[in-house]
Order: C-alpha cells, then sequence, then structure tokens
C-alpha cells in the first residue's frame, strides 16, 4: 500500500502536472516527486512522518518553493510534503507582543495583519509577497532591514514540531529570557527541513516605527559607494535598510523597466532610517552629507510613495536578471562591511578577466551581496568555466574572513562547496546531529551535506 492510500484523509495528489508543479524552486534545478501531500493539521504531519519512516519514504517539507538553493527541490521516489494550508494565524498576544502562527502563511500577509495593529515584524525577504513564514524558519531568511532588525532566527522563540517518526516536539519558551537545556530552536532555524518539519512558530514582534525616510544616493566611482557603507556604519548611525546595486545591475533594471537613472551611474545605495521623526530627519541628513562627500548624487524621498518608487529599482532587480538570463547562476555572499570595497573591485575584475558578466546587487550594510553569473546554466563549457569563478570568489570571500552563504542557505547547490567553509570535524558534528534526528535519512536528503 502506497502512503497516499494508507493516508485517505489526506489531501493529496500523484498526477503528473502537480508533480511538476512541486519539482522545483527558484533555484532552477527541476526533481519529480512520487506524491505531493497538503496536510491540514500537525496530526496530519505526525501521520505523514510515522507511515513515511516505518517504510523508508523520502519527505521534502515545502513552503513557496522560492528558495535560490534548491532546498525544495525533491529527489525521485520522494514525497513533498507542501504546508500551504497550514496558514493561520493562531494568537496574536499585543501585551507580550508576540504571535503565534502556521508555517504556511505568507510573511507579507503577516506584516500586513500586525502593523494594523501597530506592531512590526521585521524579516523582509525580497519574496516576502510569496515566500511563507515555515520557508522563512528553514532557510533563516534575511532582508534588506536586516542591517538594523536581524534576521528570522532573531525572533523565533518558540517551535512546534514533528520529529521524522512522527513525534512532536515543543522547543523553546513563550517569554523572552529562558536558558534551560540546549537552544534547540536556534538549531532548527536554518537547518533547511532536514531535521523536523515545524507545525507552529511563535514569532516575536515589535512596535511599529513612527515614520520612516528613503534617499537614493547614485555614484560615478564603484570604491565610492562601497567606502560610503563603512562611513556610514562608523558615524553611529544604523540604518533600516542599506541597499546596493552595481552598474550591471542598473542598466539591467532600464532595460526591463526603465527608470530614468543615468547612463554614467557605476552604483547607488538605497537607504532608509526610520524612528522618531525629528531624529530621523537628522540621521538622513548626516547620511547624505557623507554620500555627497564622496561625490554622490542623493535624492530624498518626501512621502511614502515617492518612497516606494525609489524601491522599484531595487525591487526589479531579480525579474530584469532573469529576464536577461533566465538560466544565470546566483551566489550570496557576506564579507565584513569595511571588505566591502575590496570585494566589489575583484568581483569587477573577475568578470573583465574571464569574460562572464557579473551582476551585484545586495544588502550592504550587513555585507551581503548577491554575485550574479549571466551564463546559461544549460551550456555546459559555460557552466563549468563559472563554477570555476564561483570558486574563486567563494575563496576571495573567504579570505577576506567571509561567508559563501547570507540567507540562501546551502541546499543543492551550495552542497559542493561547504568544505571550503566548514572543516571535517565541525562537519561530522553536523552531521551527527542530522543522524540522531533523523536516523533512517528520510527526511529532505540529499541536501546540505555533500
Amino acid at each position: 500500500m502506497n502512503i497516499l492510500d494508507a493516508l485517505p484523509h489526506i489531501k493529496s495528489s500523484s498526477n503528473p502536472e502537480d508533480l511538476v508543479c512541486y519539482g522545483f524552486d527558484a533555484c532552477g534545478i527541476e526533481g519529480v516527486p512520487a506524491a505531493v501531500m497538503w496536510p491540514e493539521t500537525t496530526e496530519h504531519v505526525a501521520q505523514i512522518m510515522k507511515y513515511a519512516q516505518e517504510n523508508g519514504i523520502s519527505v521534502v517539507p515545502r513552503g513557496a518553493g522560492t528558495g535560490m538553493s534548491g532546498g525544495a527541490v525533491p529527489l525521485k521516489g520522494s514525497v513533498v510534503l507542501s504546508m500551504e494550508k497550514m496558514n493561520r494565524i493562531l494568537e496574536l498576544e499585543k501585551g507580550n507582543l508576540t504571535v503565534l502562527v502556521e508555517p504556511g502563511i505568507i510573511n507579507g500577509r503577516l506584516q500586513r495583519e500586525v502593523e494594523d495593529h501597530g506592531l512590526f515584524y521585521p524579516p523582509d525577504p525580497a519574496s516576502m509577497n510569496f515566500c511563507t513564514i515555515g520557508g522563512n524558519v528553514a532557510e533563516n531568511a534575511g532582508g534588506p532591514r536586516a542591517l538594523k532588525y536581524g534576521v528570522t532566527k532573531d525572533y523565533v522563540m518558540e517551535i512546534e514540531a514533528v520529529l521524522p517518526g512522527g513525534d512532536i516536539i515543543n522547543v523553546g519558551v513563550k517569554t523572552y529570557k529562558g536558558v534551560v537545556g540546549y537552544d534547540l530552536v536556534r538549531l532548527l532555524v536554518g537547518s533547511e527541513g532536514t531535521l523536523a518539519v515545524a507545525t507552529k512558530i511563535r514569532l516575536k514582534l515589535l512596535p511599529l516605527p513612527e515614520d520612516v525616510l528613503a534617499l537614493l544616493c547614485l555614484f560615478t566611482d564603484l570604491e565610492a559607494s562601497g567606502k560610503a557603507v563603512s562611513q556610514i556604519i562608523s558615524s553611529r548611525i544604523i540604518p533600516r535598510t542599506l541597499e546596493f546595486m552595481d552598474r550591471e545591475a542598473i542598466k539591467a533594471v532600464e532595460k526591463f523597466q526603465p527608470l530614468g537613472l543615468p547612463d554614467d551611474v557605476e552604483a547607488l545605495l538605497l537607504i532608509e532610517v526610520d524612528g522618531h521623526t525629528e531624529t530621523i530627519k537628522k540621521e538622513a541628513g548626516k547620511v547624505a552629507d557623507i554620500c555627497m562627500k564622496l561625490g554622490a548624487d542623493v535624492r530624498m524621498a518626501e512621502d511614502d510613495a515617492a518612497r516606494n518608487r525609489l524601491w522599484e529599482c531595487r525591487r526589479k532587480v531579480s525579474p530584469a536578471l532573469y529576464h536577461i538570463s533566465p538560466r544565470k547562476m546566483g551566489e550570496d555572499i557576506v564579507v565584513p562591511r569595511n571588505r566591502i570595497p575590496q570585494m566589489l573591485t575583484s568581483l569587477r575584475r573577475l568578470s573583465e578577466d574571464t569574460g562572464i558578466k557579473i551582476v551585484n546587487f545586495g544588502h550592504a550594510g550587513d555585507g551581503n551581496i548577491h554575485v550574479n553569473l549571466m551564463i546559461d546554466r544549460s551550456n555546459e563549457e559555460e557552466y563549468r568555466k563559472a563554477d570555476a569563478i564561483v570558486r574563486e570568489i567563494f575563496k576571495l570571500t573567504l579570505g577576506l574572513g567571509g561567508t559563501i552563504s547570507g540567507e540562501h542557505g546551502v541546499g543543492i547547490t551550495k552542497a559542493p562547496y561547504i568544505g571550503m567553509e566548514i572543516k571535517k570535524r565541525e562537519l561530522d558534528l553536523m552531521k551527527g546531529i542530522k543522524n540522531l534526528f533523523d536516523p533512517k535519512g528520510i527526511l529532505n536528503p540529499g541536501k546540505i551535506f555533500p
């Protein structure tokens, strides 16, 4: 008896069209699952996992499939566990500044719901209007506001999860403090669905900031934009966002949807400050002064409509790049902030030396650069050349004290490179943890470890 017949009360499908729709994520790699199942309760998840372990069936948890590293791509014969129907806000405690949600709730919807109550959930990945909180937890998602407010792990307080054998666990605490035992919440956050399946998640909230001001700073010198990032942070101002785009990213956006940016711009910074109105006016003035002294043309948004127009440029980068090269290779490196100018210069030189166009954008305020090699993955010669470039990029990144993945995880795409950063002893410890949680290796196999 297969799992669909064994659990007929749980919605499921093995229709070819469903298998195709749930066989890929945003990294472009495709797989073919044996079936898709849509649990609606924690008990459904427990029943699926219990049957799967007893019968040696691999299970791949899935949010919305917006991940960039192949974490939700199923191996052949796997069952995809889509959490999209578990999408409710279960409890909003305004007095405690917490919210309890199911994993399938969309990030953007959660943000809008809590903002109606004067509250704020900061993590804002680029896919926030599509991605789920469960997926964000699995990948420890960040976003532009991570510079000031941190990433997903900084807001997860408590998790209810199902282990591979079907046992239900509760880790973490409802309070803001708690140091009893190991921090299993932090272990599950960022584990890419390889240890357990989250079914309820309690998140910390903040009061909604009073006001937000945005500046667009256009630079004709690439290195000057990197220096501006370091000088802004060292001036004791922590912006809400400090986003970066290089010349090629700007050109791609202008080609995709013209926004009227000048032709001679080598880089731009999109900077937001938030808080009390009078305070952020002073901070915005200091930021503008720093950038202008480095030769930037600075434009300030006067209201929310103007701020949204400034963000149009940044939001269009990913679709613009996919429009140019649907099978490009995208990486997600992080370097210390003061090494950003050096990294950007190295990337420009690497592109010129190899003849491969490299487009860079990202969260400059926390050193997180999205590096895009504009190749066709299906072209074997281009792919081999790009793979060598990626290794060089990772080597440069690690040499500057950085990391090869800031917010996209490891999944499938970075697994071959993980040994460049994590040494054998530490990898063995991680594999031991995986084996403890999942002794039969049924939960999201083939991910993280090469």
